[in-house]
């Protein structure tokens, strides 16, 4: 199974400007640039999208492992938190947390913390960050 998104840039680091798009048109060329990642100006960036992608990730990683424990979420809410620190000549993304906070009836604390756990550690976005990364560049004329 594969998915797919693309980037487009015009311009200068600064003062360029770019858009993100996914396969399935949840973004259609959504804008962003170098204010809306470094400056807080109000729009998206890579670094937002990676939370939303791991948030929205482990909590459905979480949903499996608590029904192979026979167990049903009534609700689950995750925020993660990505931290984007300079380090010395570039930036990285260098923690991201994430706050769970969860309703699953016929469980204990003790068998939560457990299983969410198990989640985090199993689910796709949290190994992304493992994962081999490879690279095809062609320069146009």
């Amino acid at each position: 199974m594969n998915r797919s998104a693309s980037a487009s840039w015009q311009g200068g680091f600064k003062d360029g400007r770019g858009s993100i798009s996914t396969e399935s048109g949840a973004l259609d060329a959504r804008p962003y640039g170098y204010a809306m990642r470094f400056e807080g100006v109000k729009g998206t960036n890579p670094e937002e999208l990676i939370g939303a992608a791991h948030a929205g990730c482990f909590t459905m990683a979480l949903s499996a492992v608590l029904g192979g424990a026979g167990l049903t979420a009534e609700r689950m809410d995750t925020k993660a938190d990505v931290t984007f620190d300079k380090v010395g000549d570039g930036w990285e993304i260098t923690k991201i947390h994430l706050t769970l906070k969860a309703k699953v009836p016929g469980t204990d604390n003790a068998t939560f913390q457990e299983l969410a756990a198990k989640a985090k550690a199993n689910c796709p976005v949290s190994k992304v960050l493992r994962a081999e990364i490879s690279l095809d560049a062609t320069l146009e004329s």
